[in-house]
């Protein structure tokens, strides 16, 4: 079922977590630059005073006149500061390579100013015939923030695979009830239609449980109406063709010579085989055994019951049927199933053997499985067809005068609700087809 579902359909799981792990990609970034800004204004502060506190300290000592020197070709870090003092009678600063000084101010504090290699953030004290200026780059500034916040950053990125894997696992765990849900309706049968019990379900699928219990009261209802449309049907058809039949047997009576008589008898007759299988095939389908309760049954009984209620067409034909291999083996199932079986596999040997042929009946224990077999003397059927037998109203061609096609339908419906298999295969001690029907010793397990 996995291997055919539509391009359109997606994993909520997956989708979960890929959104979830997108997210916190977004949140890890939003993290770091958060982390960077933080940093920064940290840095500047520190540094700013540093920067303020060194000014200071230098206007107390008498400063003379000092011009720092920039390697552009150096990386300084962060305790690399640049003093500079300088006279305001002095030209030489104009002729400052690096134009690291900042023009005369009459008011301390922090100047920004570029140059030809970096942003520089600078502190000014002015003096009387002196100014000071500490002085640094603000790359470093911004290199040491960066650092600090990868630094940050790196812990997340070790901790973000044990995060989503946790993550998975709690979306899983969080998602078992949609899994839940799922077998429960995978190991119902076509027919088990009670309500499905809420209270082990988050609130979240409970309104999607309740409109499925809703649904299948609504199926329930309708196979009851079939149930009854059935009972309905064969009390309608049963009575009027089995009046016929009898009015047709007066007939026949009187007439006995009258060939259209004796062909309307054999055609009531079919008529009445097929109304029959017919309505078995309707109450299969309505489910009408399901209502029936599983108790211990004797195969070798039913069997033997079914030899003696169909004995009487197997004369006609004076066809040898007969039990030749019978053990006493016992399982819990639904009776008219297993009858119904029997009696349509010893009734379809029947039509299929020519006269004078032999049928043999089976039941017997196998590996802890019941096998049912029933074999005739027939023309049997060629392998190429053993698929084909099983639908409904399918007749092999050479055989189309006999027969509903309904038999073996009728059979492989009953089996399949008794978990068990149906298979055919051309008998070695009668050269027509055999039929092995096998079931497990307690059908109530596997019904479905």
């Amino acid at each position: 079922m996995k291997a055919n579902m539509q391009q359109g359909q997606y994993s909520l799981k997956k989708r979960l977590i890929y959104y979830v792990s997108a997210f916190s990609v977004v949140l890890g970034c939003l993290l770091i630059f958060s982390a960077y800004r933080i940093s920064l204004e940290e840095i500047d502060e520190i540094l700013n005073a540093q920067m303020r506190n060194l000014a200071e300290r230098v206007a107390e000592h008498d400063p003379k006149p000092v011009q720092s020197t920039f390697d552009n070709h150096r990386r300084y870090h962060e305790e690399d500061l640049f003093v500079d003092v300088w006279s305001y009678a002095s030209q030489d600063h104009k002729k400052h390579k690096q134009n690291m000084l900042v023009h005369p101010v009459t008011k301390a504090g922090f100047y920004t100013h570029k140059t030809a290699t970096d942003v520089w953030h600078t502190y000014v004290l002015p003096l009387e015939d002196y100014q000071i200026q500490v002085s640094q780059q603000n790359s470093v500034r911004q290199s040491l923030a960066l650092e600090l916040a990868a630094n940050m950053f790196i812990p997340y990125l070790l901790f973000m695979p044990f995060a989503l894997w946790g993550l998975g696992w709690v979306i899983s765990r969080n998602l078992q009830p949609l899994e839940d849900f799922r077998e429960e309706l995978a190991n119902r049968g076509a027919n088990e239609l009670r309500a499905i019990e809420s209270r082990d379900y988050p609130e979240e699928i409970v309104p999607t449980i309740q409109e499925m219990n809703h649904l299948f009261e609504r199926i329930s209802h309708a196979q009851q109406e079939q149930r009854q449309f059935v009972a309905d049907a064969a009390h309608e058809l049963r009575t009027p063709i089995t009046a016929l039949n009898l009015q047709t047997r007066i007939l026949l009576q009187n007439f006995p010579q009258d060939d259209s008589l004796q062909n309307l008898s054999k055609g009531l007759i079919r008529i009445q085989h097929l109304v029959s299988q017919l309505l078995s095939m309707a109450k299969q389908d309505a489910s009408i055994l399901e209502t029936e309760t599983s108790k211990s049954i004797d195969i070798r009984q039913i069997a033997v019951n079914c030899v003696e209620q169909l004995i009487h067409l197997a004369m006609q034909k004076n066809i040898d049927l007969g039990m030749v291999h019978a053990e006493e083996v016992q399982m819990m199932g639904q009776e008219s199933a297993v009858q119904s079986i029997i009696s349509n596999l010893i009734d379809n040997a029947i039509k299929y053997t020519p006269e004078n042929g032999v049928i043999n009946v089976s039941v017997f224990q196998e590996n802890s499985r019941i096998i049912i077999q029933v074999e005739d003397s027939g023309p049997g059927i060629d392998e190429s067809q053993y698929g084909q037998i099983k639908k409904r109203f399918y007749r092999i061609l050479n055989h189309a005068e006999i027969g509903s096609g309904l038999g073996l339908s009728i059979v492989d419906k009953a089996t399949e609700r008794l978990g068990g298999t149906l298979d055919f295969q051309r008998s070695e001690t009668l050269g027509g087809l055999q039929v092995n029907v096998s079931l497990p010793q307690d059908s109530s397990r596997t019904d479905g």
